[in-house]
């Protein structure tokens, strides 16, 4: 098989996996809820753990892909991430479940900067865009993911129990295949942060992050609690499950639809899907509804944080793993602020309201997005007149 083939197949079979056990993690926050007997407010602090130990990971993964080839650290995260999913599983505390958590993000952080840096290494040896279809293989890991947390959850099977088995599968793929990703992709230059004035190109995608990051995070966390308790339903998953499901069937065929309305048009389109999504769930809080809203904000939000990272890629400033490093930085940031506030505004509101948030969040890609290119064709200009 050629190399480049075998790269490619290899770390989609990586990005399934990491998609499996994010959606697993996920798909039990309502479980969590309602072991530890939580309200929203005291749901959204905890949740506040994730990007705040995300955030200790930023620089230690930044440093390790400058340091090593990435699938270095993609296997050590890879290995710390399951085995902090079962601790999440046996925690009887609170203590106990945040110390979890907190490894759990942590290493999520480093696992998702190595490899998107190697997706990125790998798009170099295709001419046709191909990082759309790795994150569409996230979300169809995290489709799956959810289904076998649906089949867990019905057959009464307990946290625990589920994620061990999770566990068991992620080691094992990890040991079985991690000799088949790409070596030698460590960048000779651009691996270091420089101190000065903020480069605009770097700002507006990691803006365009941040807004992709709160919508996206924030479903992510609140879609099973959403559909249990303002909905109303007893299969809470089914709208994590759609939200997930037309996320990538859309990254799938974001390639596509970028080669052919532009990447500017695109986050035009994905704002639109998001807020017209999140505005018909909010509006009409019944299960139809909801689903429709939920596949919509799904379609939305696929492209945008691929998108962005392929822009990364050709930062003149930055190696592609310090400049996902940076960007991802605006991300954890909208993490940050994301869930824990949508719990925070449930509780002094209600669900619904604090919802609306996440369609601000995406209207707010039309105008960043339009600086962006604004920026880059200036500089394009600027690059002309100087050769």
């Amino acid at each position: 098989m050629d190399k480049k083939i075998n790269y490619r197949l290899f770390l989609s079979l990586f990005f399934f996996l990491s998609g499996f056990i994010f959606s697993s993690w996920a798909s039990r926050i309502p479980t969590i809820k309602a072991k530890f007997s939580l309200n929203d407010a005291e749901l959204g602090s905890i949740l506040l753990a994730m990007p705040i130990s995300s955030l200790v990971g930023l620089p230690i993964s930044g440093w390790l892909v400058s340091r090593y080839d990435s699938r270095v650290p993609l296997i050590m995260a890879f290995i710390l991430n399951a085995l902090s999913l079962t601790l999440i599983g046996f925690a009887t505390e609170i203590f106990t479940l945040i110390i979890a958590i907190c490894l759990f993000a942590f290493s999520m952080r480093i696992l998702n900067i190595a490899i998107n840096t190697q997706g990125i290494t790998v798009q170099h040896h295709f001419e046709k865009k191909i990082v759309g279809s790795f994150h569409g293989l996230w979300s169809t890991g995290g489709i799956a993911g959810i289904v076998y947390s649906t089949i867990m959850i019905a057959m009464d099977v307990n946290m625990s129990r589920h994620f061990i088995s999770v566990t068991v599968l992620i080691l094992g793929g990890t040991i079985a295949f991690y000799s088949k990703l790409l070596t030698g992709d460590r960048s000779p230059s651009g691996n270091k942060f420089i101190l000065g004035k903020p480069d605009p190109y770097i700002v507006y995608l990691g803006l365009l992050v941040f807004f992709a990051a709160v919508c996206e995070g924030g479903m992510f966390d609140w879609s099973g609690i959403y559909f249990r308790e303002v909905v109303g339903v007893n299969v809470f998953t089914a709208g994590y499950l759609i939200f997930m499901t037309f996320m990538a069937v859309s990254r799938f065929l974001s390639d596509r639809i970028i080669d052919k309305f532009g990447m500017a048009k695109t986050y035009i389109m994905s704002a639109t899907l998001i807020a017209f999504g999140i505005a018909l769930a909010v509006t009409f809080p019944t299960f139809w509804t909801g689903m429709i809203g939920f596949s919509l904000v799904g379609l939305g939000t696929a492209a945008v944080i691929p998108m962005t990272y392929a822009l990364a890629g050709a930062s003149k400033k930055y190696s592609p793993g310090m400049a996902i490093s940076i960007i991802a930085t605006y991300g954890i940031t909208g993490m940050l602020a994301g869930p824990p506030l949508i719990g925070y505004l449930s509780h002094a509101l209600n669900l619904r309201v604090a919802f609306i948030t996440f369609g601000v969040a995406g209207i707010m890609l039309i105008p960043v997005s339009q600086l962006f290119f604004r920026h880059r064709r200036k500089e394009k200009r600027m690059a002309e007149s100087l050769s």
